[in-house]
């Protein structure tokens, strides 16, 4: 069984006739216009087919983004990660904007004069419509919440998912279900809150120790829940998806079709997180006069700040994972240029980790971009895309996996052939980041936006950067990408101990090459230095990521003392940690690679 297929998923012909059925939805409904997210009603980042309803009307297939339509416009919003990647997805129908740059509400001001523009209040939270409103207030344009019009139009929309749920075990959570939910009734009884309504699967299943296969590379199960201020919890789920977990007096289980009813009958005040409900249970609430007490989902803090086991636990699959690594980079050096492809690759990857017997699923399609398809940061080889790696080529490959034990996320970039003296300065100015995050130490109160700049200096000192965070959370076999912790310019929130995160700078040269190293890195307490305040805790990066750096790409003379000196460490410990897992040839690739500079 393959993890991933290459069929071409979107094509830019199909767009125009669907968006001039959505534009004959938009004149029967008398609206100006209609936002289209890349979102569900659960408001996670991933979504299942029958949700993708961006990809279905544009072709664009990125995981974050929007689009608002109108009778004569529409604008596909697209942050840095996928502007390259749009501009083959879309068809000229299509116009796409760079965002946030440019915010929705600017763009309407721009675009429309008058009128009302529909939104479906199942997929856009309160904070989203909020800042939207706030910036069309005092002219002729609103938003108005409407049935969603892209699904009429949508004839052969997929079923929603029906996997079942499995129980998570406690030993790598370490915490039971019962200990976690009464962590967050706490949270509610010392706010003064009699209830919490939960939406995002991530959330959900932290709480209840459970994992399921409702999303592609995800773990979750798609349901709602609403906590108590006693511990107790109502789902809202297909009751088939829970029959092989034991029954617990203290969750309830109801069909979906039973939440909004449930919501009628909540005694207040209720917690509602601004950025992760969706509208229409604030509308719900607010129709049955129920008070709702605006703030963070209890869940997303503790998820984020590990247990001790949970960290032990994602150790060992990390260790496994990099033996895999180093096996298909052993056979990767094996290839001759021009004779293999992207996809070649992927199946490789995918079979190394496969040959664990642990891999439950990949933690997301494996991005396998040579040459020129380096460069666009998210880029997923389908069979027309398919390329053929060449002399002289970068290859970039950001992949992961899920194990029971533990989510992993990892990208190296290797040179095809002989690189040339760009490609090895931007690399080593790339490493040079990477490194600086590996090495910082930082005190109590620092976040994600006071560390980016030190994996961009490198870079910043010859005119260059990268558009994309440096950083994002990491769940333990859950989402690979998880909040609420980032190394971003954007991230306010100070990190914690326990908090996995990627660290991963890049470089892309538009139709030539991408580079990118990414390892997983977990906030860990450390001593205070001599001569340092006793009174300010101080914390550092432990390492996950055992694997490799290509050295053939390092420009030796850019590093410091210090930076060879962390490299020469790293590599040391790739041979101790890995070397008695590897097959015999492997072994010997890993000596040669892991050898001081």
């Amino acid at each position: 069984m393959s993890f991933q297929d290459f069929a071409v998923t979107a094509r830019p012909e199909q767009g125009p006739p669907r968006l001039a059925a959505l534009r004959e939805q938009l004149a029967a409904e008398g609206l100006a216009g209609f936002l289209v997210p890349r979102a569900d009603a659960h408001q996670g980042e991933y979504v299942a087919p029958c949700d993708d309803r961006l990809a279905w009307l544009t072709g664009f297939t990125g995981s974050a983004g929007f689009a608002l339509v109108l009778a004569d416009k529409a604008g596909v919003f697209i942050d840095g990660r996928y502007r390259v990647q749009v501009k083959s997805q879309v068809a000229d129908c299509f116009t796409p904007v760079p965002w946030p740059e440019t915010k929705a509400g600017d763009w309407l001001l721009e675009k429309l004069d008058s009128g009302l523009v529909g939104y479906d209040p199942w997929l856009h939270t309160p904070r989203e419509i909020e800042t939207i409103e706030a910036a069309l207030a005092g002219t002729e344009i609103g938003l108005k919440p409407v049935d969603n019009l892209v699904d009429r139009i949508w004839a052969d929309r997929p079923a929603r998912p029906t996997a079942p749920a499995e129980a998570f075990p406690v030993e790598i959570a370490g915490l039971t279900s019962g200990e976690k939910r009464e962590m967050v009734a706490e949270a509610l009884r010392k706010a003064g809150h009699a209830a919490c309504v939960l939406t995002l699967p991530d959330s959900i299943c932290w709480m209840l120790n459970i994992r399921g296969a409702d999303i592609a590379h995800n773990p979750v199960v798609q349901c709602f829940a609403i906590v108590f201020d006693d511990a107790r919890v109502a789902l809202f789920a297909d009751p088939e998806k829970f029959e092989a977990l034991g029954p617990d007096p203290n969750i309830s289980i109801a069909p979906l079709d039973a939440f909004e009813g449930a919501l009628g009958q909540l005694g207040g005040p209720v917690r509602l997180d601004k950025t992760s409900v969706p509208v229409l249970v604030q509308q719900v609430l607010e129709s049955f006069e129920i008070d709702i007490a605006w703030g963070d989902d209890p869940c997303v803090l503790p998820k984020a700040c590990k247990t001790d086991a949970e960290i032990a636990a994602t150790r060992a699959a990390h260790l496994r994972d990099g033996a895999a690594m180093v096996e298909f980079l052993c056979w990767l050096d094996q290839q001759t240029p021009g004779a293999f492809t992207e996809i070649d690759v992927v199946k490789a990857l995918e079979g190394f980790r496969a040959a664990t017997n642990q891999l439950r699923e990949i933690s997301f399609e494996t991005i396998s971009g040579s040459g020129p398809n380096g460069a666009i940061v998210h880029y997923r080889v389908s069979e027309e895309s398919n390329r053929t790696a060449q002399h002289g080529d970068l290859l970039l490959v950001d992949s992961g996996a899920q194990y029971t034990d533990g989510t992993t996320d990892i990208t190296r970039t290797m040179p095809i052939g002989t690189p040339t003296a760009e490609h090895k300065d931007r690399f080593t100015r790339v490493l040079k980041g990477m490194i600086a995050i590996s090495m910082a130490r930082f005190p109590t109160g620092i976040a994600g936006r006071d560390l980016d700049v030190l994996a961009r200096n490198a870079l910043w000192q010859v005119g260059l950067d990268y558009d994309h965070g440096t950083g994002h959370g990491v769940g333990v076999y859950l989402s690979v990408h998880e909040g609420p912790q980032r190394i971003s310019r954007a991230s306010t929130l100070p990190l914690e101990p326990g908090m996995i995160l990627s660290n991963e700078p890049g470089y892309y040269k538009e139709g030539a090459y991408g580079i990118r190293i990414e390892n997983l890195i977990v906030v860990t307490p450390v001593e205070t230095p001599e001569g340092g305040d006793p009174q300010r805790a101080m914390y550092a990066f432990e390492t996950l990521t055992w694997t490799p750096i290509d050295r053939r790409l390092i420009e030796t003379s850019l590093l410091t003392t210090e930076e060879r000196a962390w490299l020469d460490a790293y590599h040391a410990t790739c041979w101790e940690n890995l070397a008695s897992r590897l097959s015999p040839e492997a072994k010997t690739w890993l000596e040669s690679m892991t050898a001081p500079l």
